[in-house]
């Protein structure tokens, strides 16, 4: 039973990740339109019925924008902590778990944490299946030693690596949005993902994949520059907006 993952598009102008092992296909966040998420399973050979959760960091735009529509015609139940579910209204089948205790899904096993950004009761998760672990962490101001614990052994890493902090800076972006996105509570840069990477690292890790790339305020030589020097053996996949990626097998 092996665990594999896929982004069907990453960025500010919305976001959704598949995570699979055997028969059981998970979605987290839906910030894409049905018809595009629709068209991105079908590339990867999968049907937007064959979802059985979608799971929902937090309620920015980006990532629940899509939900209601797709939760509508497929009646997929949507998981979210309680904070984050009074944003999620109209959707039939609403679900919620602690950020504290693990929650089963057919053959993946789900263990969401919390972490600072400006929402109301936001987290990111580790899946574990067939004694592989993918820890998935976007939307975060800065790295705590809970982030860490989670994510120290995992098999796979799908991380942000939102922005250069000298882009940010001299970027056309009001004061005000440089101030949120560099905050604590913001994104996490290029040097905070490497650092991160350096701390849970490890010769296991198969794959680290940068989600959340900034299209106005970095790229993907930046991000490659800072990551690739701390990898070791790790493959790199760096997520696009327009286009999904390939599976990524977790061996």
């Amino acid at each position: 039973m092996s665990l594999r993952f896929a982004s069907l598009g990453s960025g500010s102008r919305g976001n959704a990740l598949l995570v699979e092992s055997s028969d059981t296909l998970l979605m987290v966040d839906c910030g894409l339109p049905r018809r595009v998420v629709e068209e991105r399973l079908r590339a990867l050979g999968r049907h937007a019925a064959h979802v059985a959760a979608v799971l929902i960091t937090h309620e920015h735009g980006d990532h629940i924008d899509g939900i209601g529509p797709f939760q509508r015609r497929y009646g997929t139940p949507v998981w979210s902590t309680l904070g984050t579910a009074g944003s999620l209204r109209g959707l039939h089948g609403q679900r919620s778990f602690s950020c504290h205790r693990t929650l089963t899904i057919g053959a993946i096993d789900v263990q969401p944490f919390p972490v600072p950004h400006d929402a109301r009761e936001p987290c990111q998760f580790v899946f574990s299946a067939g004694g592989r672990k993918l820890g998935l962490m976007t939307d975060t101001g800065h790295v705590t030693a809970h982030i860490r614990e989670r994510l120290l052994g995992c098999d796979a890493l799908a991380v942000e690596a939102n922005h250069d902090l000298d882009k940010l800076h001299s970027s056309t972006y009001p004061d005000s949005v440089k101030s949120r996105v560099g905050s604590k509570y913001g994104h996490l840069n290029n040097a905070q993902t490497a650092g991160l990477l350096e701390e849970v690292g490890h010769g296991g890790l198969q794959w680290v994949a940068g989600l959340h790339l900034s299209e106005r305020c970095n790229s993907p030589a930046l991000v490659r520059a800072s990551l690739e020097p701390v990898l070791n053996s790790s493959k790199l996949h760096l997520a696009t907006q327009d286009t999904p990626s390939d599976w990524l097998e977790i061996e």
